[in-house]
């Protein structure tokens, strides 16, 4: 069925692109978070899209930060034509017309002939962006440093009584704040309430206060590992697959807390003027297929965003561990879980942005 399944979506891929005449380019840039997140994506769909078709698949890294696409944009030298990025900074490109609009009716299918529309989980597709996986916003510690009591809640990270030691927090606003509220006794459906209000906003930063002096701040997916590893932190806060790499491929004794997890997704953007657009969006729509994304989830712990790969899941590809178990999406790890409010991270990006980078600022 895998070989099938692949064989047909790239036979269709390369006869789209040989009649469009796109496979003269032979390169493809594809930019997105690095470490095992890519490395996922690479041993996925780079390999064995670039051997059947030929295409170089150039792939870069970068932080998220969406301005160097509006700026390639806007001065016209793009040089990306395919990017990895969150959901609000999706939906922000694509209401400022910085992205290519994609119809969804030209997905494929899922294997029993579900029409791509009907297979993608709800939210996952966008005017201008398909989703790929669903990750989450946890805290990871390391279980040596707590051999006795470990920490098993949200309000567990800011207690420095009881799990001294520093602790890594992402340098961003979003998903810093809803986490915090979480952990001040918010529950997760009431976060963005809480947020959109000044006094909610002053609870969130007075949380934060507690530990602000523990804090060593991260900017790069790559980073907590590394800290929890060095031993510069006792506890950080993560992306999930970049602890279960940890764990799994890299033997370290990481303990992943889901409690609180703030949950988003990763989609795929066209900026507009990509100079391999087409190219582009045939490797959009083979890395988005059913059996795609599932073997994926064999490389990095995050949820496929299609109902049809979740019961391929099988087995990572390096340990042969189950896997389902570990999605973000299981069952017991969303007992107190709270999506990403996209449209409210829209509307309110700027403010918090300043007033987290003046809280941080501050003394």
């Amino acid at each position: 069925m895998k070989s099938r399944l692949r064989g047909s979506l790239l036979a269709t891929a390369i006869g789209t692109l040989l009649s469009t005449g796109a496979l003269a380019e032979g390169e493809l840039t594809v930019v997105s978070w690095g470490g095992a997140y890519t490395k996922s994506q690479v041993e996925a769909h780079h390999k064995s899209f670039s051997a059947e078709t030929g295409v170089t698949i150039r792939s870069e890294d970068y932080d998220g930060n969406i301005g160097v696409i509006r700026s390639q944009v806007e001065s016209g030298k793009v040089t990306w034509d395919l990017v990895d990025t969150e959901l609000a900074e999706a939906l922000l490109l694509c209401d400022e017309g910085l992205t290519e609009v994609i119809d969804h009716a030209q997905l494929p299918a899922a294997p029993d002939g579900t029409p791509a529309t009907e297979d993608f989980l709800p939210g996952t597709l966008h005017e201008c962006a398909v989703a790929s996986v669903i990750w989450t916003n946890i805290y990871a510690y390391d279980r040596t440093r707590f051999p006795n009591d470990q920490p098993t809640t949200a309000e567990d990270f800011f207690d420095l009584e009881k799990f001294p030691g520093k602790r890594g927090l992402r340098k961003i606003a979003k998903a810093t704040l809803e986490f915090a509220l979480i952990a001040d006794g918010v529950e997760p459906d009431q976060v963005y309430e809480v947020l959109a209000t000044k006094d909610g906003q002053d609870r969130a930063f007075a949380k934060l206060d507690t530990i602000k002096d523990d804090i060593i701040w991260w900017e790069t997916g790559a980073q907590p590992p590394q800290l929890l590893a060095d031993g510069e932190v006792v506890m950080s806060t993560a992306w999930n697959g970049r602890i279960f790499n940890a764990q799994v491929v890299e033997n370290k004794p990481f303990e992943i807390v889901w409690d609180g997890q703030i949950w988003d997704l990763d989609l795929w953007v066209i900026p507009k003027g990509a100079p391999n657009k087409d190219l582009a969006l045939e490797f959009l729509k083979y890395a988005t297929s059913t059996e795609q994304l599932a073997e994926q989830a064999r490389w990095i712990s995050y949820g496929p965003a299609r109902k049809s790969s979740n019961p391929l899941i099988t087995t990572h590809a390096e340990s042969g561990i189950q896997m389902a178990s570990h999605m973000p999406t299981a069952p017991e790890n969303l007992t107190r879980a709270r999506q990403t409010d996209a449209a409210f991270w829209a509307d309110h990006v700027v403010e918090l942005t300043e007033r987290f980078n003046t809280w941080l600022a501050a003394q």
